[in-house]
This record gives C-alpha cells, structure tokens and sequence, in this order.
C-alpha cells in the first residue's frame, strides 16, 4: 500500500513538473523526449514517468511519437477557437447554477477565489506572463469549484491548461504584454457574487473576444 501511494505521488509530481515546463515554454511544441531522459531528469526510475507521460497524453498535451516516445502536442488555431467556445459554454453553465443555487457564503470559498481575482489581475496588468498563468489556472479552479461538480471544475481546468499551451509560444514571442492582457477576473467575481449570471455572461463574452482578438492578431 505504502509502495503504491509513494508511486502514485510521484507519478502525480511529475506530471505537474511536466505541465509547467510545457505552459513556460521550456518544453515547445513539437519537442520529442523519451521516457528515458525525463526519468534521467529527474533522478526516478523509468515506471512512475512513463504513467504521467501517459496522464499527460490523456489530457491532449503530449502525443506519442511511436518508437521515439513522446512529444508536446501542437495546437492549431482552429483547436484554440473550439477551446475557447468549449469553455464559454461551461463557464455559462457553472455561473448560471451558481447564481440558482442561492447566496455564496464566505465559508463557501468565497473570500479565497476573490483573493485570486486580484493576484490574477495584478500580474495580467503587469504583464507577467510567469506568474499570471499559475495564479489565473488556480482562479478558475476556485471559481469553478463554487458551483459544487467536481467533473465540470476538471473538464474546464483542462480546457484552460490546453488553451495556455497554444497561447504561451505566441504571447513570449510577442515582447512586453504590459497593459495586452485580460484582467477583470474581479469584476467577475463580483458578478458572480451578486449571483449575476447575465452579467457574468457579458464579462466572460468580452474576455473570449478579447483572447480570440489577441491570438489571431499574434498569428497573423
């Protein structure tokens, strides 16, 4: 039992290593490894790596590349447009039956998800891609997580870890993001807290817009 809980931690450990070095862009799109060198890497052996490989090609952001491992996957256009209508469409949901379900009370998480609206908008206004991103996913997470389906919390934190990744390689190569980004994760909480889902709805619009707006203008 100890022998399988310590690996399934490690497992865990490593996929979430791997999720970073992929959403900083140490680890590009495209970029091929083995199973060999990233238990090399880190120091484990080649098991508990393969299995987080595995997790991480689960949720659309590895592939495997036959016999020569993995590589990151690389994200088109086109998939960044359906992941931003996919989680609109979970985002309406979420608020809509947060704000059917009755007053959100501090006790609920509240205070917690609006401490990192204002992390999240603070290093969107600045510009700081490195910190936004950790802070913007856990914002989510939180808010999500207010309407009590653990299944819709998860599916929109992997659309929005997907979106990330394609975003990421653009928005670095972009120079200084001062002032470029989206930061009315308080207004939102605000809405929500009003159990606003129209005005929730209205906020979550602008921001898909202005991230579609963002990335065609990067690409193109």
């Amino acid at each position: 039992m100890s022998t399988a809980v310590t690996r399934s931690t490690l497992r865990q450990q490593i996929a979430d290593a791997l999720r970073d070095e992929v959403l900083a862009g140490r680890l590009a799109p495209g970029q091929e490894f083995t199973v060999k060198e990233i238990a090399e890497q880190y120091g484990v052996s080649a098991t508990p790596v393969r299995e987080a490989l595995v997790d991480l090609s689960a949720q659309g952001l590895l592939d495997s590349a036959q016999h020569r491992g993995f590589k990151v996957h690389e994200y088109s256009v086109a998939d960044y447009h359906g992941m931003v209508e996919a989680r609109a469409l979970v985002a309406e949901a979420i608020f809509r039956g947060i704000a059917e379900r009755g007053i959100i009370r501090p006790e609920d998480g509240f205070l917690s998800v609006r401490r990192r609206a204002e992390e999240s908008a603070r290093a969107a206004t600045s510009g700081d891609l490195n910190v936004l991103i950790g802070y913007d996913l856990r914002f989510w997470r939180e808010l999500s997580a207010l309407f009590g389906n653990a299944y819709l919390t998860d599916f929109l934190h992997r659309l929005r870890v997907q979106a990330w990744v394609f975003a990421v390689p653009l928005l670095r190569a972009a120079g200084p993001l001062e002032g470029r980004l989206w930061s009315g994760h308080t207004e939102l909480v605000d809405a929500v807290g009003r159990r606003d889902a129209a005005g929730a709805r209205e906020i979550i619009t602008a921001y898909n817009k202005h991230s579609l707006d963002l990335v065609d203008k990067l690409v193109g």
